[in-house]
């Protein structure tokens, strides 16, 4: 018999106000390794004069990511039962209590930087106000609290995905006005890349978390996409069963002897191009098997990451940045292609013509 499902604070699913992730209050999850510590330490990368940031509520925003990375990278390393919750997500995926408890993570740490305006993510996928009802707050944010949960299990990498955009609501939007993205992966190291897109010139950087989990340090000063690399990870690949072109496409690369970099996780498959510097990921739709990537959850966020490293991005169906997108629907999925500049050109002229 299974074990019974450890509780969950039911007014955590579905808004992000959930004040418990288990036995875990958000105030003292981090006795071991001081919250203002982690908070010094990224700040200071921030406005150093590599990367000079200087909107204070920005570096605020920022750090608030940081700190909702190192409760969730503490719920990983702690989680135990693989339990579900008892509801879906928007996708009619089946929640886990862990999918919740990193949703709360995230919503707790944006709240309590005071910079916020309005959340939503893929697991409370509603523009949520999360400003304490002062309307102080400069920033909206979109973000999935657990990229690859599916995937959990068999203990590969996961992720989170943060999109940030300037003033007051989400919709409407598109990803070129972000004003910051980033993007955590939790395996053996917690990292989080970062995306600058100011207008001194783009920027990527990544950080990794240290001194069980006091303090962030700078592992990679500067992320640059090459414009070619064979290295390739094909998303949805279901979809060249019926879709002849995308098949085509996955023999070339086969024919070319590429290197197959693929986990099935968005995350950890996009982030192996940053730590190679070259590469591409792609996930294509057919008739029956649709690309199921959120524009404001997923692809805007990392798209921006992406091009901030000078690498390109394009719609599966259509020439065109997904940054140029329109989030018309919290909800809104597309399919894909991100990587070196060469290989998302290469990727046109067989999806294209």
């Amino acid at each position: 018999m299974a074990n019974p499902a450890p509780p969950v604070d039911p007014a955590g699913a579905g808004d992000g106000s959930g004040s418990r992730c288990l036995s875990h209050s958000y105030s003292t999850v981090d006795s071991d390794g001081a919250s203002d510590s982690r908070i010094d330490t990224l700040e200071a990368v921030l406005k150093g004069d590599k990367y000079a940031v200087g909107d204070e509520k920005l570096v605020k925003a920022i750090c608030a990511l940081g700190e909702a990375t190192a409760h969730i990278a503490l719920l990983l390393q702690n989680y135990v039962e693989h339990t579900f919750a008892g509801t879906q997500n928007t996708s009619g995926d089946e929640q886990l209590h862990l999918d919740i408890d990193c949703d709360n993570a995230v919503f707790a740490a944006i709240r309590s930087s005071g910079v916020y305006a309005v959340a939503a993510s893929e697991e409370t996928p509603t523009e949520t106000s999360v400003d304490g009802g002062g309307g102080g707050g400069a920033f909206s944010i979109g973000f999935d609290p657990l990229d690859g949960s599916s995937i959990i299990d068999a203990n590969f990498s996961v992720g989170s995905i943060y999109g940030i955009w300037p003033g007051k609501g989400l919709l409407g939007r598109k990803g070129r006005e972000q004003v910051a993205s980033a993007v955590a992966l939790y395996g053996p190291r917690t990292t989080l890349c970062v995306a600058l897109p100011g207008s001194a010139g783009p920027k990527v950087l990544e950080v990794t978390l240290i001194n069980n989990r006091s303090s962030w340090e700078l592992s990679r000063d500067s992320i640059v996409l090459k414009p070619a690399g064979k290295v390739f990870a094909p998303g949805n690949l279901r979809a060249s069963n019926d879709n002849p072109k995308y098949a085509s496409l996955i023999n070339h690369w086969i024919e070319e002897r590429y290197t197959l970099r693929y986990s099935g996780g968005m995350v950890p498959d996009v982030y192996h191009m940053f730590a190679k510097s070259k590469g591409v990921f792609s996930n294509v739709s057919s008739e029956k098997a649709r690309a199921k990537l959120r524009l404001l959850y997923e692809v805007a966020p990392i798209g921006l990451i992406v091009e901030c490293a000078g690498g390109a991005t394009t719609h599966e169906a259509h020439d065109g940045s997904v940054l140029d997108e329109v989030i018309d629907d919290l909800d809104r999925r597309l399919g894909v292609c991100f990587g070196s500049s060469e290989e998302v050109e290469k990727y046109k002229q067989f999806m294209f013509k």
